[in-house]
C-alpha cells in the first residue's frame, strides 16, 4: 500500500496543524499506524501510533508530544490524522506516516522497523 501524507506547513509557535494520511489505493484495513518525524541533521523519531487489536484501539505517544498531539482515524474518510497543538520550534521537521497490516505488540509501536509502508513525508515548520 502507498500512503500519502499532507497538511504540513509554516505555523507560529503555539499554533496548531492537522496532518492527514491516506492510502493511495484501497483501505487501511486492520492495522497499526504511526507518525514519525525527522528534524534537520537528526534521526527519525517516533511521534505517535495507534493499533487496532481485538476491536479496540490502543494509542502510544512520545513523551515530548503527550498532551499536545492526538492521533485519530476516520473510517468513513479512510484517513488517519495527527492533530498537533501548542507547537514549538522543536516540533519542526518532516513528518512521515507509516502503516503495517500486522498487529504488532504495543511495545514495538515506536520502532520504525515495525512498519512496512511509509508515506512521502510532509514538512512542518514552526517559526515566528
Amino acid at each position: 500500500v502507498q500512503l500519502q501524507a499532507s497538511g504540513g506547513g509554516l505555523v507560529q509557535p503555539g499554533g496548531s496543524l492537522r496532518l492527514s494520511c491516506a492510502p493511495s489505493t484501497g483501505t487501511f484495513g486492520t492495522f497499526a499506524m504511526g507518525w514519525f518525524r525527522q528534524a534537520p541533521g537528526k534521526e527519525r523519531e517516533f511521534v505517535a501510533a495507534m493499533r487496532l487489536s481485538s476491536g479496540n484501539l490502543h494509542y502510544k505517544y512520545a513523551d515530548s508530544v503527550k498532551g499536545r498531539f492526538t492521533i485519530s482515524r476516520d473510517n468513513a474518510k479512510n484517513t488517519v490524522y495527527l492533530q498537533m497543538n501548542a507547537l514549538n520550534a522543536e516540533d519542526t521537521g518532516v513528518y512521515y506516516c507509516a502503516l503495517t497490516r500486522n498487529s504488532p505488540i504495543y511495545g514495538v509501536l515506536h520502532r520504525p522497523g515495525t512498519y512496512d509502508a511509509w508515506g512521502q513525508g510532509t514538512l512542518v515548520t514552526v517559526s515566528s
